[in-house]
């Protein structure tokens, strides 16, 4: 969940990298005392005190009441500091924004969707983002506005805060997204793959010891965020997750934007589903006409969906033997239909082994359409938090 960060200080290491990991449990809600912080850390409850100590030292941590713990003395509850601050947050779609504002621990509200025309290209479409972002911060009192979370539909590199070569985003490749947010927010700002927002705002909801799984977002296009030993995991450039581009079985020739031909994204996705439909004579022109149809249980539709749940799960199938994770989530709005979520489920238990399978969950996200906005927003307040850490860690370098 935790961007990287320069190296700090040593006179700095005080406040580190376990901080940051604290922090990171108390703004998504998963723990809230220093016991369960130290349980799903695996530290030492001394270790834990002692960095505790020095966020509530900085302000960045404050204790509020306690909770009563079985066979011993009350716990007191910790909440980060100043925690009546919120961000603001957009998942972005094809030609809509899905947009609201996350509070710490992952509450949600103000929730609502604007247009969003991402075919015209960031210049045009973000300003009046920005716009809606910027009110919906006002309502709640600017001055509590800790940072801004954009989830967007293609490959980030987090680094820098940019868009690199999505396949339908027209116009937005290497664009300074976050850089031109922060210019107008004056706060940080956190961008981010959707996949990759959805897999931590799913887990951010989930129980603890749910601690390996993957989120699969099947809209228009497909992605899949990974979360390993309780964190989401990038990998060595950030594209941890990346099945769009994975071949299918042979026979499959339809070009795809990476170049090759027959990857998952061409036979499974929503657009793919589009372009199949449209080539047996149904009148369809997005992946919501792709959904209306097969809910109303047209032949064809159904037949089309049913098909490419096998497609992701043949693919997932090998990630999940792989992986071994607790869990895979199923996202997007192709996972509100049963037949491709039968099928996706009935393709891993078929090519899964059964002790990979035997405890295995399977099932769509639980915070639906909202998983991605809880998880832009999550990102958002961590970058926050991250660099007042950054800030406490360099004066203490400087003393």
């Amino acid at each position: 969940m935790t961007e990287k960060s320069p190296p700090r200080r040593k006179n700095g290491a005080g406040v580190s990298s376990l901080a940051e990991r604290v922090l990171e449990l108390l703004a998504s809600g998963q723990a809230t005392t220093r016991t369960e912080i130290a349980g799903l850390l695996g530290a030492a409850p001394s270790t834990i005190s002692l960095t505790v100590s020095q966020l509530l030292e900085h302000g960045l941590v404050a204790e509020e009441g306690t909770v009563s713990s079985a066979g011993g003395r009350p716990r007191k509850v910790l909440r980060l500091g100043g925690s009546d601050g919120f961000a603001v947050a957009a998942e972005l779609g094809g030609r809509h924004a899905h947009v609201g504002v996350v509070l710490p621990g992952g509450g949600l509200t103000d929730v609502s969707t604007v247009p969003f025309p991402t075919a015209d290209g960031p210049e045009a479409a973000l300003p009046g983002l920005a716009e809606t972002l910027a009110e919906l911060a006002d309502r709640h009192g600017r001055r509590l506005l800790r940072g801004v979370g954009l989830c967007l539909p293609g490959p980030v590199d987090v680094e820098p805060g940019l868009v690199t070569l999505p396949a339908r985003m027209p116009g937005w490749n290497r664009f300074p997204v976050r850089a031109w947010m922060e210019e107008r927010f004056s706060v940080p700002v956190a961008i981010e793959n959707d996949a990759n927002c959805m897999a931590v705002g799913e887990h951010s909801v989930r129980p603890p010891e749910q601690r390996q799984s993957i989120m699969v977002k099947a809209g228009s296009g497909i992605g899949a965020g990974v979360i390993a030993d309780g964190r989401l995991y990038r990998g060595g450039t950030g594209a941890a997750g990346e099945i769009t581009h994975v071949r299918v079985e042979a026979g499959h020739d339809t070009p795809c934007s990476c170049g090759n031909t027959g990857c998952l994204e061409t036979v499974a996705s929503g657009a793919a589903l589009v372009r199949i439909l449209r080539e047996r004579g149904l009148e369809v022109t997005s992946t919501e006409d792709v959904v209306r149809l097969a809910t109303d249980a047209d032949p064809e539709a159904t037949r089309a969906v049913r098909q490419a749940g096998r497609y992701l799960g043949q693919v997932l199938a090998a990630n999940v033997n792989f992986f071994n994770p607790d869990a895979v989530y199923l996202g997007g709005i192709l996972s509100t239909l049963e037949p491709f979520v039968a099928a996706v489920r009935s393709q891993l238990y078929e090519g899964c082994h059964p002790l990979v399978t035997k405890h295995l969950v399977i099932e769509r996200t639980s915070l639906g359409a909202d998983a991605g906005l809880v998880g832009a927003g999550q990102f958002a307040l961590q970058r926050a938090l991250t660099q007042a850490l950054k800030k406490v860690a360099d004066e203490s370098g400087t003393r």
